[in-house]
């Protein structure tokens, strides 16, 4: 049975999978050295990357040999045995499905979620061979090569997803809106900050985060009280979360009513064109026959219309004097 062949090649590329997994979180756990300062962390998502190459790899050989079983089919003996381990192998990959599932949550790995996705689609592949033999006892019509193409594609496409998986992280992502909101709240409960922006956040692993970000304090607050305040939300981070947070200091003005009435007008105007902009790093340079407004926006990836954005706003800035 070539489907029941395809099903045993992809336990067992689990059964390496698992191996490769394991070196990876050994590796992942060395500390710092001179040439790596970040540690070792990443070497999980680049092992997960490994396995889901060679998943790709057999699933494409098992596609051959099935359909060279369709071309010339072959007449294949089931038995009460056989059908019977079959069973079994589902029964123990929902368990070990579950399993990683738990421990993935628990010690939030990537790699081990992989895992329990692979055990599950493990369980619908073993699913799949188990109908086609009964069916093919029962009714005497060869499904084998038919399903064996079935389960490689299904291996394939698992291998796909897990390409995307482990490699995003190696590329960067995003960090959760979780983490940001919770990153977020906690410097604006801090006394003398007004505000924030610039938030970047990236890791070494999945435990292992650095951040920047620029925080706005009131321009005539002592410098020596908000060099203070930041360094004080440096180590809570550390403390608490774990987050290596390096904080740049930006002081704005709040006490010129022209220029608060002025900043109001300006983040009115930009609420208007797009609600997803935000402005931070106002300021006024107030000058006779003119005046410079500087400020930046925070423009989201699916709003990228840098001209027409700027332009939008010049336009309307200018119909709050010419002179601006």
């Amino acid at each position: 049975s070539i489907a029941i062949t395809a099903d045993a090649i992809n336990n067992l590329s689990d059964s390496g999978s698992s191996v490769i997994t394991l070196l990876g979180f050994k590796m992942a756990g060395k500390p710092a050295d001179k040439q790596h300062p970040y540690g070792h962390a990443r070497m999980e998502y680049l092992s997960g990357l490994i396995v889901s190459f060679l998943v790709l790899f057999l699933g494409l050989q098992l596609i051959k040999s099935s359909v060279e079983k369709i071309i010339t089919p072959q007449e294949t003996q089931f038995t009460i045995l056989t059908l019977a381990i079959l069973v079994v192998a589902i029964m123990i990959k929902l368990w070990q499905s579950l399993f990683y599932r738990r421990i993935s949550r628990l010690i939030d790995s990537t790699a081990l979620l992989a895992s329990a996705a692979d055990s599950r689609s493990d369980i619908l592949a073993t699913s799949a061979v188990l109908v086609a033999a009964l069916i093919s006892q029962l009714t005497g019509y060869n499904l084998d090569g038919y399903m064996g193409v079935v389960v490689a594609l299904f291996i394939i496409y698992t291998g796909a997803q897990l390409v995307r998986d482990t490699s995003s992280p190696l590329l960067g992502m995003a960090p959760s809106k979780e983490m940001v909101d919770d990153i977020y709240r906690k410097i604006l409960s801090y006394e003398g900050i007004i505000g924030l922006h610039d938030l970047r956040v990236h890791n070494y692993g999945e435990s292992q985060f650095f951040a920047s970000v620029h925080c706005e304090v009131p321009a005539n607050q002592d410098i020596m009280v908000s060099h203070d305040i930041i360094d004080n939300i440096e180590r809570d981070f550390l403390k608490a979360q774990g987050i290596h947070m390096v904080i740049h200091l930006d002081p704005v003005v709040t006490d010129d009513e022209k220029t608060n009435k002025l900043r109001q007008q300006v983040q009115e105007i930009v609420t208007a064109i797009a609600p997803e902009i935000s402005m931070h790093d106002f300021r006024v340079v107030w000058g006779v026959s003119h005046t410079n407004l500087i400020f930046d926006i925070v423009v989201p990836f699916d709003l990228r219309r840098d001209d027409e954005i700027v332009n939008a706003i010049t336009a309307k800035v200018y119909q709050i004097d010419a002179t601006y």
